[in-house]
């Protein structure tokens, strides 16, 4: 059994650094402008803490759920280290950056309720991170309105993932229901 959990850990470092070398140039849009790699980590660490899950291509796939959409990595690069398995999730959950903003939007609240099981682990594990930023570090540059305006697409997203991990989906409950408290509408 503990060869497993070498194994395991094996596992997850050499997702953690891939992940961070292809996020080494980016940070997140926080005030703080935190190393983006913070985020999936955080993503990582909710399907874990949270939502008890263990499944090693699962938890992988959240530490890589943004490296096809923001750093191009190419699909076969995962692949190669991480198996299709891993690829799949990832791929499930990657936006087409050729669309405009609006329509990715759209088509993620769409999409949501087809995702396999794991994708929607790690669509919700990704939403409760980004509204967790958005009600306690936000984008200077961002409104309250426009603050109020993802917590109610985020909202819509989740939704449609429903079902699927309830200890998740009321962290998700909780921290939505204290943005919409304590951000003001302007």
């Amino acid at each position: 059994m503990l060869n497993n959990y070498f194994e395991i850990s094996e596992k997850l470092s050499a997702a953690f650094k891939f992940a961070a070398v292809k996020h080494r140039e980016q940070i997140r849009k926080d005030a703080a402008q935190n190393p983006y790699i913070v985020h999936p980590v955080n993503v990582t660490f909710i399907l874990w803490g949270v939502g008890l899950v263990t499944d090693i291509d699962t938890l992988i796939a959240a530490l890589l759920h943004d490296t096809i959409e923001d750093t191009g990595t190419k699909e076969n690069e995962i692949a190669d280290r991480f198996g299709n398995t891993v690829l799949n999730i990832v791929k499930e959950v990657t936006d087409d950056k050729e669309k405009p903003k609006h329509e990715r939007k759209i088509l993620q609240i769409e999409h949501a309720p087809t995702l396999s099981n794991e994708a929607k682990l790690v669509k919700l594990a990704d939403k409760i991170s980004n509204i967790d930023d958005v009600i306690n570090n936000p984008p200077p540059d961002w409104s309250n309105e426009r603050r109020h305006e993802y917590l109610d697409w985020a909202e819509q997203v989740v939704n449609g993932l429903r079902g699927i991990n309830k200890p998740l989906e009321n962290r998700f409950d909780e921290l939505l229901k204290l943005g919409k408290a304590i951000i003001p509408i302007t």
